[in-house]
């Protein structure tokens, strides 16, 4: 099999990587940075709301848990990491937040109905959902592409919207109305070489976005989509090349994003990508349904 696992490789296709919007990266910030940046439950924008993430132990989920908490939201989030899960609780209820992680894995429907039935009855309700869980695998030419490995992202990054949404909208049509949130990417709009299991995944989602936008309109209910570009999340360890060096892998990351198309020239952090979803979720988003945003550091623009 195909795998551009090598500098080179991931140089020579820089444009195209950091044009995938794969919510790729690094390591998370420490536990004890994160951890000073929560404040309590008590008061903030989304005091009294309940937030359900997917997807929350790593990258753009836990950096979103943790900012949803400090706004004052109850947060119940997933993962199938318990370990990460509960690290990340643990983080928040410590700054006064308030989060319960559960394990699930989005590709199996009794879990994902399982998961949102226990946020519900945890925190009496649902208000807000961040549909983000998803995966990538290494840059393979569609060709040689596995049937496994194209269903297991298939699952994951596109059924497992679908399923989250199947599950929540019940919900939060009883509840009179809420907000759905799904991540994308900017590789919906424009891919390159050896993606083309994550971009039809993502591609999927913005169908779903769309169809359960127009669904639930009449019950209140807001679908919208936000497509980051390339972002410094654990994501990105897929492509690492095997047997370099964490200094090695930093400057491959830090030639990455040099060689980076969009405006900044930089990757966006996680936290960027949770504050673009703190705002849609909001009503000064009050009209917008149905769309999806762009979060990607005018990455398209400079196509």
């Amino acid at each position: 099999m195909s795998r551009r696992t090598v500098l080179g490789g991931v140089a020579a296709t820089a444009a195209g990587a950091t044009a995938t919007g794969l919510g790729m990266g690094a390591p998370a910030a420490s536990a004890a940075s994160t951890a000073r940046d929560v404040r309590g439950s008590g008061k903030g924008r989304y005091a009294g709301k309940t937030v359900l993430i997917t997807g929350a132990t790593k990258g753009i989920g836990r950096a979103a848990a943790i900012a949803f908490a400090r706004e004052g939201a109850k947060v119940g989030f997933c993962g199938r990491t318990a370990r990460l899960g509960r690290e990340v609780e643990r983080e928040i209820r410590a700054s006064g937040g308030e989060a319960t992680y559960f394990r699930a894995d989005v590709r199996e429907p009794v879990q994902v109905k399982a998961f949102v039935d226990r946020v519900v009855e945890t925190y009496d309700g649902l208000d807000i959902a961040l549909n983000n869980a998803g995966i990538q695998k290494a840059f393979t030419d569609l060709h040689e592409v596995s049937v496994e490995e194209w269903d297991d992202v298939s699952l994951t990054n596109a059924r497992g919207v679908f399923l989250a949404m199947k599950y929540e909208i019940p919900h939060m049509r009883r509840r009179g109305g809420g907000v759905i949130l799904v991540t994308g990417s900017s590789n919906q709009f424009q891919t390159r070489p050896g993606l083309s299991s994550y971009t039809a995944s993502k591609n999927s989602v913005t169908g779903l976005v769309q169809a359960a936008a127009i669904e639930n309109g009449p019950h209140n209910i807001r679908v919208v989509a936000l497509a980051p570009g390339i972002t410094d999340t654990p994501m990105l360890e897929v492509h690492r090349p095997e047997g370099s060096s964490d200094e090695e892998w930093a400057r491959m990351k830090a030639d990455l994003a040099e060689r980076s198309v969009d405006a900044l020239k930089r990757m966006a952090r996680p936290e960027e990508i949770a504050t673009a979803a703190l705002g849609l979720a909001s009503p000064n988003f009050a009209f917008q349904t149905g769309s999806t945003h762009l979060v990607d550091g005018g990455q398209l623009a400079g196509l």
